[in-house]
C-alpha cells in the first residue's frame, strides 16, 4: 500500500527537460540536465577585467552588479543597465554561469554599469510577485539619483558614483524580456521610474510573448504558462503574457523613449512571427519612440547566451552596446 511520502514524490507535471512539479508542490528545476550552474562573482574577471559583486535590496530581492575595468580613478559617469534574467519565469538566476560569462562581455562592450535582477521564481510564487520584485530592483537602483552624497545604508557605491541615470535601460532574454515589457508599461503608467529618473531604452531579446498564432497551443512556451499562470490568466487573453490581447493596455503607454527588439530566425520557444506582430502592434499604437528592430537568420532562442563568441553573437553584443550607450 502507498504511503503519503510516495505520494508526494509523485510527479504531476513534467515540463520538458525544464523541471518537474510534485504532488507536494515541491518543483524539482532540473539544471543539471541543461549544463548550468552556479558560481560567485569576481574582484576581476580575467577575460575582459569586469568587477561583479552581489547586493542585497530587499528581503526577497538581490542583484549581481557590474563594473567596467578603469573606473577607479575616473570621474567619468557611465551607462547603466538593469538585466532581467531569461527561464520561462520559472528557472534562471542572475548567479548563474552563461550570465556571469556573458554579462562580463556585454558590461565590457558597452562601458556600463550592469544590475542583474535576481527574482523570485514560479509556481512557487505568483507571477505578479516577480513584476512586484523586478519593479523593487528598479526602484533601488533609480534611488541612487538622489543629489546628496549616501542617503542610506543600502546604496551601492559603483552605482551611485558612477551611473548616469540619463541613460538608464533595462534589457531582458526571453522571461525577462516579458519583464521588460510589464517594466516600461508600469514606468509609462507612473511617469518613470521615480520623480527624478525615467527609462531611456529598453532591449527585448527573444522575449516571452505570445499571440494567438497558428499552432501556437502546441508551443511549450504556451504550455508552460497555463501551467504557471493564475486561472484567470491562463490563456492568450492575459495582458501577462500577451500585449497584443483585447483587454490589454495601448502600447502606446509604454514608458521608455527608445525600444530595440531582437528576434532570432529560428527561435523554437518565440516564433518569429510574434515579433512581427508586436513590430505592428507598436507601431500602430501610435507609440512615440524610437523602434528598432533585428532579425538574426538561421539563430535559434536567446543564442548568444550559450556563446557570447561567436560571429553573430559578438555583432548582437555590439548592437545592444551602442544602443547602451545612445550612439
Amino acid at each position: 500500500m502507498a504511503n503519503s511520502n510516495d505520494n508526494n514524490n509523485e510527479v504531476v507535471t513534467q515540463m520538458d527537460c525544464w523541471y518537474r512539479i510534485y504532488k507536494d508542490g515541491r518543483v524539482e528545476r532540473l539544471y543539471d540536465t541543461i549544463g548550468i550552474a552556479y558560481v560567485p562573482p569576481s574582484l576581476e574577471d580575467p577575460a575582459t577585467g569586469v568587477s561583479s559583486k552581489d547586493v542585497t535590496i530587499s528581503p526577497h530581492v538581490s542583484a549581481r552588479l557590474y563594473l567596467p575595468k578603469n573606473t577607479n580613478n575616473s570621474t567619468q559617469k557611465l551607462p547603466i543597465f538593469v538585466y532581467y534574467h531569461g527561464g520561462a519565469l520559472v528557472l534562471g538566476s542572475a548567479f548563474f554561469n552563461a550570465y556571469q560569462r556573458y554579462l562580463n562581455v556585454l558590461v565590457s562592450k558597452s562601458n556600463a554599469i550592469a544590475i542583474s535582477v535576481e527574482y523570485r521564481l514560479a509556481p512557487e510564487h505568483d507571477v505578479t510577485t516577480i513584476y512586484e520584485d523586478s519593479w523593487t530592483a528598479l526602484q533601488w537602483v533609480a534611488s541612487h539619483a538622489n543629489e546628496k552624497k549616501f542617503t542610506s545604508d543600502n546604496e551601492d557605491p559603483w552605482i551611485k558614483n558612477y551611473g548616469d541615470f540619463s541613460r538608464l535601460t533595462i534589457i531582458g532574454d526571453s522571461a525577462g524580456g516579458n519583464i521588460v515589457y510589464h517594466m516600461a508599461m508600469r514606468a509609462g503608467r507612473e511617469g518613470g521610474i521615480n520623480e527624478k529618473v525615467a527609462i531611456n531604452g529598453s532591449i527585448f531579446v527573444c522575449p516571452y510573448l505570445l499571440v494567438p498564432i497558428e499552432n501556437i497551443e502546441q508551443n511549450v512556451s504556451y504550455k508552460n504558462w497555463i501551467i504557471i499562470s493564475s486561472p484567470s490568466e491562463a490563456g492568450l487573453h492575459s495582458p501577462m503574457i500577451n500585449p497584443l490581447a483585447e483587454n490589454a493596455p495601448s502600447l502606446s503607454q509604454l514608458g521608455c523613449s527608445r525600444m530595440l527588439l531582437c528576434f532570432a530566425e529560428k527561435d523554437e520557444y518565440i516564433p518569429k512571427e510574434i515579433g512581427v506582430r508586436l513590430v505592428e502592434g507598436v507601431k500602430k499604437s501610435g507609440w512615440k519612440g524610437d523602434l528598432e528592430l533585428i532579425e538574426v537568420e538561421d539563430e535559434g532562442h536567446c543564442f548568444q547566451l550559450a556563446n557570447p563568441e561567436t560571429e553573430k553573437s559578438q555583432d548582437l553584443i555590439k548592437s545592444f552596446a551602442a544602443f547602451i550607450q545612445l550612439k
